[in-house]
């Protein structure tokens, strides 16, 4: 099963983030290791958002992250939710 990460960033965002970048990207490198954490990135245009998408069998994996992850920890997330996501189409992940 899949299930969607969206967090709705802070307004300046992209100038807070530079300083727990690299604390963000070890920590979602952990979950791409395992083979949990599928896709991540922010919405452009505006940067405003970002998605993260999570292979597992619940929910949880993506909840641990969010709580846990530093973006969210230091403020820089204002929002955050978790959906399952019923994938009909395209490539086996």
């Amino acid at each position: 099963m899949y299930y969607v990460l969206n967090y709705k960033t802070v307004d300046n965002y992209v100038a807070m983030r530079a300083q727990f970048r690299d604390q963000h990207l070890n920590y979602a490198a952990e979950f791409v290791k395992r083979g949990e954490l599928v896709l991540g990135g922010a919405l452009e245009e505006p940067v405003d958002s970002a998605v993260l998408i999570f292979k597992g069998e619940s929910p949880a994996v993506a909840k641990e992250f969010a709580k846990n992850d530093p973006y969210v920890k230091n403020g820089l997330i204002v929002e955050w939710t978790v959906r399952k996501w019923n994938v009909v189409l395209g490539s086996k992940l």
